[in-house]
């Protein structure tokens, strides 16, 4: 189907174009490997997607849409990685590149999952070691409410079920950390979809990342870095 597509769409060039998402899917899941999708964000409709996702082809079908089209793009939407905002750059120099909030969502959730999975091989590594049967019995019981935690803790709070919802108090209860981190990361979704005005949202985020460097040092110096690259604005993160 992809293949099709791609066929179908490689020729065309788009009009009226000002909101260009670039992206990218696997042909096939697990195999690495991986195709760029182009996406007119203000239809939802597709563009093309490309052969694979180098640079070298993002470039030729970028130039092979000329300047009449490049020049009106206002807004380019990408993933973190640093090639495709290089290319945005050379070859759009008008847009706004932003980065895409679900790729920041997916490093923050990444890290969270991590830290579920410590936390539960912690707790039974000391059931393991443990010679106290208090002790194993109170372990056992964190244990139980780390147990199936993993789509509570990542789903947005607000699409939970009633079921999940009551999983979520029981880990928050069994790991302060995770409890923590979990907020964290709703505090973050509330200042994407909360927030329009771009200083606020800055001070926003500064704010959430003097928190949440403890907590997610990965996530923290990826945003660090794209906003101290994007200090002299080419771009936001938004």
């Amino acid at each position: 189907m992809l293949k099709d597509a791609s066929e179908d769409n490689n020729n065309s060039k788009p009009m009226g174009l000002k909101r260009l998402g670039i992206d990218e899917i696997a042909l096939v899941k697990g195999k690495g490997n991986y195709c760029a999708v182009l996406i007119d964000l203000d239809t939802s409709k597709l563009i093309t997607i490309l052969s694979g996702r180098t640079q070298d082809i993002l470039k030729e079908t970028l130039m092979g849409w000329g300047v009449e089209v490049l020049d009106n793009i206002e807004e380019v939407s990408i993933d973190l990685w640093k090639g495709y905002k290089n290319v945005v750059i050379e070859l759009i120099p008008n847009a706004q590149v932003v980065a895409d909030r679900f790729h920041v969502m997916t490093q923050i959730n990444k890290e969270l999952d991590i830290q579920r999975k410590r936390e539960k091989r912690k707790i039974e590594e000391l059931i393991k070691n443990t010679k106290s049967e208090h002790e194993k019995s109170e372990y056992e019981k964190i244990l139980s409410g780390l147990k199936n935690s993993k789509y509570p803790l990542l789903k947005n709070e607000e699409n939970l079920n009633e079921e999940q919802v009551d999983k979520l108090i029981e880990v928050k209860k069994a790991s302060p950390i995770l409890k923590t981190m979990h907020e964290l990361k709703e505090k973050i979704i509330k200042i994407f979809n909360q927030t329009n005005d771009w200083y606020t949202a800055v001070f926003k985020i500064g704010m959430w990342l003097s928190k949440a460097k403890k907590y997610f040092p990965k996530s923290n110096n990826t945003i660090i870095r794209w906003l101290v690259s994007e200090a002299c604005p080419e771009g936001t993160l938004k």
